[in-house]
């Protein structure tokens, strides 16, 4: 199992665009494409409260390969962030760390058939 933490540094006063494309437009692709996601969050206390983070679970680097390149690659999504971004970027830096599990204690698995669950599915 591989564990990809992903960390965007919005853009000033940014963040609730980034928050609310991935609300609307990318967690339901993610659903679709089966890409696993634990959670978001946002910075509480630290660097910087524009900072957007969230979690997503491979099966594979070989499976992490193959789905985020059918998601960049999705019309639905290469629409999505050009219309949201027709005013000028909205993220100044991504970053992302690829983590295997310490073995220190159990984590609860995502179940392989959902992705992140967002508010209307509540």
């Amino acid at each position: 199992m591989i564990y990809e933490l992903r960390q965007y540094e919005c853009l000033p006063g940014k963040l609730a665009i980034v928050v609310e494309r991935f609300r609307r437009e990318v967690v339901p692709l993610w659903k679709e494409m089966e890409i696993r996601c634990l959670g978001f969050w946002t910075t509480a206390i630290g660097p910087s409260d524009q900072t957007l983070h969230y979690i997503l679970v491979w099966r594979s680097l070989a499976d992490r390969d193959a789905r985020w390149q059918t998601f960049v690659e999705d019309p639905r999504w290469q629409a999505a962030k050009a219309h949201t971004e027709l005013a000028g970027p909205l993220v100044g830096r991504i970053s992302n760390t690829l983590m295997r599990s310490a073995s220190v204690m159990e984590i609860a698995q995502p179940a392989w058939h959902s992705s992140c669950e967002t508010p209307a599915d509540r």
